[in-house]
């Protein structure tokens, strides 16, 4: 992505476009990626609170996209009125008024002035609210809607679409401006991220549609963002520019992206149909509740934890997950077991502070996705390597990223600070059902997986050989227990040529599964 200079912002933004390009928000997952197929059909049934087919109940969700909540159809008192017949309207009584100012758009579409970088520059503590039917449009012309690095904005009830970002930047709260409420907006069919995130950020009860990357794009300059609260909302449909296409390879996609987020609470949303990932955390992320989510008919994974620490996933229903993707690659003849949750190089960290010290994933119901969950390792990523796909980035327990260089990274404690590691993954009281006549694939399809590849690589790399693949199987307190199996599951560990049936799951050396139950026949 080329540096953009832009004419109308504050001054801290080209900084902030610098850095940008510089992170780019790029990291890919280290398994081999691929581009994704079309976007995953709507047409499967809508969750409605009733029973799935795996007898469990399905949590309502929240359908925001075709039943949003009406904005004020007045003019709050001492509001502002935005008029949509005069262009640019929003832009300038938002110059000309104070702080703390609330604009009430009337009903119809509000237009900025037809100039490409022509937006809204907030001011602290300003409340933009729409009345029923208010619609501000970028008309394919404005890059952004809302910019600025003014705090505590908010933004109620007020569609904005149309908008033509760049790659990696986003069109509401584009500078990543702290404490910003955005609140029972339609944000859809823009380029780039449909908002970015600053810390203290509060998304609830919105609808982010069909934007051509992310729904939002939760990375800010200077990695601070903080406890990001993302509620309620409607995901849907996003990535329609396709960028795995367009830049192989990018881990540029889905329907939200987090990097080095400390802290969020993601609940009670409806994560469906995105290209791609449904919800990546991808670099030094720490502290992430994810929980009463409908993950569903994302055609990649519905949850990717990556290079980060220390999270619980719990109480989700996640369903039809990874049907192109993994049959993609199944197709290929690829025997990775490409997952619907997938964590990767991620784990608990009693030495990052958060409010578990461990990934806990439990109490899920997972039922008819192509496969279950994979804890991998690459045992040649870590910091300083060129297979580090966050360049530049070292582990949340090294602070200065050249340390990790021989000959002091072969010894401890560098030989262990220098590498994400999954480990202190616990796996409890899912419930796995799998129908192949439903998903329409063989048994590739029903995995769960702990590996790691053969470490090759740099040639001053300490981690050749099998040691990282002993030590995420056997070593580093991944466990899963007490969980419901239905249809036929099978396990990978160690490598991917290693499948084993439940039995050898259970047995030594792996130990896998205790008190877990296994009905291969029932998942139709």
């Amino acid at each position: 992505m080329g540096t953009t200079w832009r004419r109308w912002a504050s001054p801290a933004a080209p900084l902030a476009l610098v850095l940008l390009a510089a992170t780019g928000c790029t990291s890919t997952s280290d398994a081999p990626a691929e581009p994704t197929g079309a976007p995953s059909a709507s047409g499967a049934p809508t969750p409605s609170g009733g029973p799935s087919a795996s007898g469990a109940p399905a949590p309502s969700v929240a359908r925001v996209c075709a039943e949003p909540a009406a904005g004020p159809a007045k003019a709050p008192a001492g509001a502002v009125t935005v008029d949509p017949s005069v262009v640019g309207d929003l832009a300038e009584k938002t110059r000309n008024s104070p702080p703390n100012t609330t604009f009430w758009l009337r009903p119809g579409k509000h237009r900025l002035e037809p100039e490409r970088y022509a937006q809204v520059i907030a001011k602290e503590g300003n409340t933009y609210l729409g009345a029923p039917g208010a619609v501000l449009d970028g008309g394919e012309t404005n890059q952004y809607a809302f910019g600025g690095t003014a705090r505590d904005v908010t933004i109620r009830h007020l569609t904005v679409q149309h908008f033509v970002a760049p790659n990696n930047e986003g069109v509401v709260n584009h500078d990543m401006a702290d404490g910003w409420v955005i609140e029972h907006a339609t944000i859809q069919h823009n380029s780039g991220a449909g908002l970015m995130a600053g810390a203290r950020q509060q998304v609830r009860a919105s609808c982010l549609r069909g934007n051509g990357q992310y729904g939002m794009n939760a990375y800010k300059t200077g990695d601070s963002i903080r406890g990001l609260v993302v509620e309620g909302n409607e995901i849907v449909g996003n990535n329609t520019d396709d960028w795995e296409r367009r830049q192989p390879g990018c881990g540029c996609t889905g329907g939200i992206k987090f990097w080095a987020v400390d802290g969020a609470d993601i609940r009670g949303n409806w994560v469906h149909d995105n290209r791609g990932v449904g919800l990546w955390a991808d670099n030094n992320n720490n502290d992430f509740r994810i929980e009463d989510n409908v993950l569903e008919a994302n055609d990649g994974a519905a949850l990717m934890y990556e290079t980060s620490y220390n999270a619980v996933v719990r109480n989700n229903t996640i369903r039809r997950n990874n049907w192109v993707e993994g049959r993609k690659h199944a197709e290929r003849g690829d025997d990775f077991p490409y997952a619907t949750v997938y964590v990767s190089e991620a784990g608990g960290e009693p030495r990052v502070r958060a409010r578990t010290d461990k990934i806990e994933i439990y109490r899920n119901v997972l039922e008819n996705n192509w496969s279950g969950i994979t804890l991998w390792e690459n045992a040649d990523r870590f910091c300083n390597s060129p297979a580090n796909t966050s360049t530049g980035y070292c582990t949340l327990l090294v602070k200065d990223t050249d340390r990790c260089a021989r000959p002091a990274i072969a010894t401890a404690p560098l030989y262990s600070d220098c590498r994400w590691k999954t480990q202190r993954v616990d796996i409890h009281d899912n419930r796995f059902v799998l129908d192949p006549s439903v998903v329409k694939c063989a048994d590739e399809c029903g995995r769960m997986a702990v590996l790691s590849n053969y470490g090759t690589y740099p040639d001053w790399s300490p981690y050749k050989g099998e040691r990282v693949a002993e030590a995420i199987t056997h070593e580093q307190h991944n466990r899963w227990h007490d969980n419901v199996y239905r249809g036929p599951w099978s396990f990978v560990a160690v490598d991917p040529g290693r499948k084993l049936d439940p039995g050898q799951w259970q047995a030594a050396p792996y130990r896998q599964d205790a008190g877990s139950t296994f009905d291969p026949r029932a998942g139709g």
